[in-house]
């Protein structure tokens, strides 16, 4: 059995459940897992706000990765330890690019997202990402854009046609600087959603970070993860694990599939059992 030394698990659809709580079973083993002295993380798109009640739980003792990589965070200090985002001119630029579009737009910035009228009818969605909401007037026009932290990333919700508007208008606008992600939503029906993030940053580049910072290799590291913003991840690590109910692009990336689902729980404590040799 390989020496495995850092373990990476994604919050929703794999450590949560859908009401996003952590899973007793799957806790438990992390906690014996890191009694051991194996390094625990979180690698997950919510913003620190929204990942530190879980990493509480588990009693996480160091960084972790929020918003797909974009922004490491100390749990102990919680501050910034990497961010990458939009400042300056690119974050005008982004901002210009999508105040036409029609769509709800969702700031992410300060650990907090920014929102205005429109965006209220979807509250309860992007509170995935966190619950430290701040509602604003007119989410284009708030400081958060011209502020010297940046723009951690943006999130628009809309119909299909809004949001393809809007990622072509952004591609055309920032290039090669900015990474877009649409989908249609899992919990909204004729819903699109859209996330945009500065290029370059993405789990696996998180991942990385996160074993050097350790001290390992990120040969050494194990994840568990259930959605496509994962498979970068899935990429570097040593060993990797797709939740029972990931797309099968998702377990094709993996090397093992679990069967256990995020509904039922118990995943994590399988994967733990799998690569370090215990139950927890």
């Amino acid at each position: 059995m390989a020496d495995f030394k850092l373990l990476a698990v994604d919050l929703d659809g794999t450590l949560l459940d859908p009401a996003g709580v952590p899973h007793d079973a799957d806790v438990r083993a992390l906690k014996a897992l890191a009694a051991r002295g194996v390094a625990i993380t979180i690698v997950t798109g919510r913003l620190y706000s929204g990942t530190r009640p879980s990493a509480e739980i588990v009693g996480i003792r160091g960084p972790v990765g929020c918003v797909d990589g974009s922004q490491l965070v100390s749990t102990e200090t919680h501050r910034t330890l990497f961010h990458h985002g939009f400042h300056g001119e690119v974050a005008t630029k982004l901002r210009d690019a999508m105040a036409a579009s029609g769509a709800a737009l969702f700031l992410f910035a300060q650990d907090q997202v920014v929102h205005d009228e429109l965006g209220t009818r979807y509250l309860d969605y992007v509170s995935t990402w966190s619950t430290a909401v701040l509602p604003t007037h007119d989410v284009a026009k708030h400081a958060y854009w011209a502020d010297a932290a940046g723009v951690t990333a943006l999130v628009a919700v809309g119909t299909a046609g809004q949001i393809h508007d809007a990622v072509i208008s952004i591609q055309s606008a920032l290039g090669d600087a900015a990474q877009v992600a649409s989908f249609p939503t899992r919990r909204m029906e004729n819903t699109w959603g859209m996330v945009v993030r500065a290029a370059g940053g993405n789990k696996g580049s998180a991942l990385r970070w996160l074993a050097e910072h350790h001290g390992i290799r990120v040969e050494e590291t194990v994840c568990v993860g259930d959605w496509l913003n994962d498979l970068p991840m899935f990429e570097v690590a040593g060993r990797s694990f797709a939740m029972g109910q990931s797309p099968d692009a998702v377990k094709a990336a993996a090397t093992d599939r679990l069967e256990e689902t995020s509904d039922e729980g118990g995943g994590i404590a399988r994967a733990v059992h799998l690569a370090f040799g215990t139950k927890g």
